[in-house]
């Protein structure tokens, strides 16, 4: 199932493919691939190049691994993300390597890192879903996170299934086209809320 962006202004192929599908196919994910997404991940800027992204991953070729994750999803994501061949949770790592002060941005650098990721996952015909919905006290206790480091998102990923195969309401939101506010909704040229000289 294809659902192009529906931009104002072109962009690049990749980012216009790119969407959150909840249909997923159970085909397993070749190792190779994921290093490959990875070291997409691996090579997104950071903040002093702390690189403060982790991840937590189950594969459904590990039963156990896989379901712990999946408990820590919230129910409504467990309906359809348990077809995913691929479960993670992003962690951004909170305080500056060379000096343990408070890195700000790293939740900023840890979504980067997930952009790159799933750039590179749509070049090879794979898909992401990023979901807020998880619990986080959790997933701490679960893998035993340390301190100074945070939870941020859980993703399933792998390749597009059968929206059929979904409960009805869900493919209601399958189905649905894809919305975004306007630019000028959300950039602004002379000080905040002032759309400026680029609209006119």
């Amino acid at each position: 199932m294809e659902k192009l962006a529906p931009t104002q202004y072109p962009i690049h192929p990749l980012l216009e493919q790119r969407w959150s599908p909840l249909a997923f196919s159970d085909k397993p994910i070749e190792k190779e691939t994921l290093h490959s997404l990875f070291e997409a991940a691996r090579w997104s800027a950071s903040s002093y190049n702390e690189q403060p992204w982790h991840f937590i991953v189950a594969t459904q070729d590990n039963p156990e691994d896989f379901n712990r994750l999946l408990s820590c999803l919230a129910e409504g994501n467990q309906v359809w993300a348990k077809n995913a061949p691929v479960l993670m949770i992003s962690v951004a790592k909170l305080y500056f390597e060379k000096n343990g002060t408070e890195n700000r941005h790293a939740f900023h650098d840890v979504g980067t890192a997930v952009c790159s990721l799933s750039v590179q996952a749509t070049a090879l015909g794979l898909f992401t879903h990023q979901m807020a919905g998880f619990d986080v006290p959790k997933t701490k206790e679960l893998y035993k996170i340390p301190q100074g480091y945070e939870p941020v998102a859980a993703i399933a990923l792998g390749y597009p299934g059968d929206p059929q195969t979904l409960p009805e309401q869900y493919q209601q939101r399958e189905f649905s086209p894809r919305q975004r506010k306007p630019q000028q909704s959300f950039v602004f040229t002379g000080g905040w809320g002032t759309r400026g000289p680029l609209w006119g």
